[in-house]
């Protein structure tokens, strides 16, 4: 168990005679001893020493002066999967709930987060530099994580919308975070939702979430947003056809971007057709009928009113106490998700699974065993009294 659990302790222990007691045999009472040192060795692997704990102090004082390099490298903490690393990110995300919940119980102030989602070509970089730039002008700090696809290859990514973004990007009460999918079907992961908590910790009120625009599966931002937005390009086709169900009924808001030039017209016909298609969906709200918009991020027309709706919908929610309803189901969902994760991680490090998986990986490629009993077969490895 020892040696399953804290890789190099067992020999450690071994090493000093606790296991044997220097009589080169084990008996009860090593085995006591054993488990006592174990968990000290358990204890004192989940507590930072005095210099993680001096890095966690200046991150969180940085995020609390708003200083946006203190804000990127918290994110990048969260971003990290060492063990070391986790522990400190686990610690300062504490400092920065317990900090926002206090805001909220003293001043009343609630941030908006808004998710963003489209097909690829609709012009959500642009939309968000031109939006970002209208709020900023307006007093708001707002913070964009823009979520980039990570190549499948070298796991890789582009990070193009902070590029794309150049104007907002040199504004001091913008926030531009791209991060990488990670492989994660619909671009959004753990790290994603966490770093929500430190822009807001960091005094960024609004903050944009932008998917990476691959279909109805990107709607899993809907989980982590108080407002899911979609934008949409005019004359994109059959627009019955591109009314994807699965991400239309998780909206609150469609928007119809690049209404200018010759495309107004197709705008104008995409804006009525999708009012009247809504219609016949269930609102995801009780307290909200989603609404269709147009506006152009090209001349900027649209924008303020966009914005007031946004407003509306969200002193709405607030109202009705709606918001505080679903961010708390959201954690609950995301606290599922985590586990998710982390269990299939555990999954690939285990080392009897570890001893067997390329061979069950041939057999399955090969034709040998069909995937559910290679999956069956490494599931009893790492669960032997369960039963699949």
């Amino acid at each position: 168990m020892l040696r399953q659990f804290i890789p190099g302790a067992y020999k450690i222990l071994n090493g000093h005679n606790i296991l044997t007691g220097g009589s080169g045999r084990t008996s009860v009472k090593n085995i006591h001893t054993l488990s006592r040192s174990f968990q000290i060795v358990v204890q004192s692997s989940q507590e930072l020493d005095s210099r993680e704990e001096n890095v966690v102090d200046t991150l969180y004082n940085g995020l609390l002066s708003s200083n946006r390099a203190c804000l990127a490298r918290s994110i990048t903490l969260t971003e990290s999967t060492h063990p070391r690393k986790r522990l400190q990110a686990r610690s300062l995300l504490k400092k920065a709930l317990q900090h926002c919940k206090q805001c909220q119980q003293n001043d009343n102030s609630f941030s908006f987060r808004i998710g963003l989602s489209g097909p690829p070509g609709a012009g959500k970089s642009t939309f968000l530099e031109n939006m970002g730039k209208f709020l900023t002008s307006q007093g708001e700090k707002i913070a964009v994580l823009a979520v980039d696809p990570s190549s499948t290859t070298n796991g890789g990514s582009l990070m193009g919308d902070k590029t794309r973004m150049q104007e907002l990007s040199r504004d001091l009460n913008a926030f531009i975070r791209p991060s990488p999918t990670s492989g994660h079907l619909g671009g959004v992961t753990r790290s994603t939702n966490e770093a929500i908590i430190m822009c807001e910790t960091a005094g960024y009120k609004t903050v944009f979430i932008e998917t990476v625009g691959v279909g109805q599966s990107e709607y899993a931002v809907a989980d982590m947003v108080d407002m899911f937005v979609v934008l949409i390009p005019p004359a994109g086709g059959d627009e019955l056809q591109g009314l994807k169900r699965g991400i239309m009924e998780h909206s609150h808001l469609v928007v119809v971007n690049k209404a200018d030039g010759d495309l107004m017209e197709a705008a104008m016909r995409m804006q009525y057709e999708y009012t009247s298609s809504l219609k016949f969906m269930r609102p995801i709200s009780p307290n909200w009928r989603p609404k269709v918009l147009k506006v152009s991020s090209l001349t900027k027309e649209g924008l303020p009113e966009l914005w007031a709706v946004m407003q509306e919908f969200h002193q709405t929610m607030l109202r009705t106490g709606e918001l505080l309803e679903t961010r708390r189901k959201q954690q609950r969902v995301w606290m599922w998700n985590y586990i998710t994760q982390h269990i299939m991680q555990v999954f690939r490090e285990d080392p009897r699974v570890k001893r067997d998986i390329h061979e069950m990986e041939k057999n399955v490629e090969q034709g040998c065993m069909t995937a559910g009993e290679a999956a069956e077969i490494l599931l009893h490895h790492f669960v032997p009294d369960k039963m699949f």
